[in-house]
């Protein structure tokens, strides 16, 4: 989803009422970002609070290249980082994941052997149909064992968009708020719904009732999802106990649009690159009693400062032994006060740019290549900004691109190398970016080797559904990753 999708963001026809109203009651942040351009990596970062550099969601296979969890994929998120729901765990959270994993699908990789207590979802994202022999089609699991297949058990009608996954997400996530309550318990849900990643889906409900189409109708339903997950928390008497935060996993790619596309308002480009249409994202705080209604924070914010925001309010610390990216943001949400921090941008192993205060460095520049794009694959439409959104790798590491994102949100009018404030900007620009690179220790890169015998063939629970299918050979290889 994208920074320009929400009303409250701007977006004209105003189909988001829910979300909109948790902002009014709630705080907006303007300069939220995900921490990586790409599903799988900015979902390790926000349950670790490292870069996924640092905890191993990228890939060594070519430079800068953008990788994520598919089937055949050997990693996942390592038995050495510590998650959110593990570290809750000790404040005696219950911890529930809704939807997708997108971690690793392998039995090591299980979200119920990293800190969360019940699942229901997937490992992946609602590709396919698949043959069920060149590929399977994509397991659904409650807790510990698949339930059924997409497209089999579980319709997508890929002709019409139809699919009942959002409302089957929803009562999910009511009955599992609802039990908590009952028994007084202290839970954390993430709730990770992916209507919005095309092949984009919705209820039959929800069908045709948007004016931006099937996309729209997807935000519809999740708008509407939210504010039932809302109000149940305040007809429980809980809300005032409860810290809610919605935001992206990545910008909306403009790849798939217009149909299946969403709007990333006056940023540049969108999901798989590193410009602000890729990676900020929407952002909304609400606990009503705790946050002023209304509110609109300036704060250089990131998914992964979830983790430690939510360890502060569970009354726990960050790990001591690792090196953790994510701030607690409850200074800038209680009260207002802004934090100086920088925001990275990378793509795989590559630092891209660097963002601190309202200036904006590009080390590197990339869209996709001129063979991805000669092909139709276009992360930036109609967007072409000359010497900025470049198809092949631009290296600027002697002179970076400097945009004052103030004046240009757009990132279209690059400073003068010769001009005092583009000297001034670098100069306090430099110092972090060499404390960083000095500091970082790169985690060992679980996105580089596939084998399609790791598919998902046989899930635990397949044997009871007669679902299990034979693999092929074992035969790893050097994944590809084209941009």
């Amino acid at each position: 989803m994208g920074w320009g999708d929400l009303g409250a963001f701007g977006e004209p026809s105003k189909e988001t009422p829910n979300l909109d109203q948790m902002a009014s009651e709630g705080m907006l942040f303007l300069d939220f970002y995900t921490a990586s351009p790409l599903c799988s990596p900015s979902r390790a970062a926000l349950l670790t609070g490292r870069l996924p550099v640092r905890n191993g969601f990228y890939t060594t296979n070519g430079h800068a290249r953008n990788a994520y969890t598919p089937q055949d994929i050997v990693g996942g998120i390592p038995d050495s980082e510590l998650l959110l729901p593990e570290l809750l765990k000790k404040a005696g959270y219950i911890n529930k994941i809704i939807g997708k994993w997108h971690l690793g699908h392998r039995p090591q990789f299980h979200p119920l052997k990293h800190g969360f207590d019940e699942w229901f979802g997937s490992p992946n994202c609602h590709f396919g149909p698949f043959d069920n022999r060149a590929s399977p089609n994509i397991p659904v699991y409650r807790d510990w064992e698949m339930i059924g297949r997409y497209y089999e058990d579980f319709k997508i009608d890929l002709k019409t968009g139809e699919a009942n996954l959002t409302q089957l997400y929803l009562q999910e996530a009511l009955d599992f708020i609802s039990k908590q309550q009952s028994s007084q318990q202290p839970f954390f849900l993430y709730w990770a719904i992916d209507a919005t990643h095309a092949p984009v889906y919705a209820s039959k409900q929800f069908l045709g009732t948007s004016q931006r189409g099937l996309y729209g109708d997807a935000v519809r339903e999740i708008d509407d999802s939210v504010g039932k997950i809302l109000k149940h928390l305040q007809k429980l008497g809980i809300s005032k106990n409860t810290f809610v935060f919605f935001t992206s996993d990545n910008g909306a790619a403009l790849i798939s649009a217009p149909k299946q596309g969403g709007s990333n308002g006056r940023f540049l480009c969108g999901k798989q690159t590193t410009f602000e249409g890729g990676m900020r994202e929407p952002a909304i705080a609400w606990w009503p009693g705790h946050i002023p209604a209304g509110g609109v924070s300036h704060q250089l914010g990131s998914v992964m400062d979830l983790f430690t925001t939510s360890l502060s309010l569970a009354g726990l610390q960050p790990p001591g032994d690792r090196q953790i990216d994510g701030i607690d943001l409850l200074p800038a949400i209680l009260q207002g006060k802004l934090i100086d921090r920088p925001i990275f941008y990378y793509r795989g192993n590559e630092m891209m740019a660097v963002r601190v205060g309202l200036y904006k460095a590009h080390y590197w520049t990339w869209s996709n290549s001129w063979e991805e794009y000669s092909k139709g694959i276009d992360f930036c439409p109609s967007q072409n900004v000359s010497g900025v959104t470049t198809h092949t790798q631009e290296e600027h590491t002697t002179l970076p691109l400097l945009f004052h994102l103030g004046r240009d949100p757009g990132e279209k009018y690059p400073l003068s190398f010769a001009s005092e404030e583009y000297q001034q900007a670098m100069e306090r620009i430099s110092i972090v970016v060499q404390q960083h690179k000095e500091t970082m220790v790169p985690g060992v890169p679980q996105l580089n080797v596939c084998d399609k015998a790791l598919m998902n063939w046989s899930p635990p629970g397949c044997q009871k559904l007669g679902k299990c299918l034979k693999p092929p050979e074992s035969d790893p290889k050097k994944c590809f990753w084209p941009h």
